[in-house]
């Protein structure tokens, strides 16, 4: 499975999650949540990678996110030290 296409399965999972919380499972909420916090680490882990194994500039990153170079550092530069 290519890279768009697992991207794609995962929106899937996602949607399909989020419909099953609110179609009144106020309890799973704060498990959506967690996953909310589990990507955002990822993202981090891969600028780090990124950066430190393949060399990918500030610029690089953020380019694909449609963000400034200041943006992409001041969002994940800590976590890259």
């Amino acid at each position: 499975m290519e890279n768009p296409d697992y991207a794609a399965f995962l929106k899937r999972v996602i949607r399909a999650y989020t419909k099953r919380i609110a179609d009144g499972d106020i309890e799973a909420l704060a498990d959506l949540t967690g996953v909310v916090a589990e990507f955002d680490h990822a993202i981090g882990q891969a600028v780090i990678q990124l950066r430190a194994q393949h060399g990918y500039s500030w610029a690089d990153i953020a380019r694909p996110l449609g963000i400034t170079r200041q943006a992409a550092q001041q969002r994940w530069g800590g976590e890259c030290k």
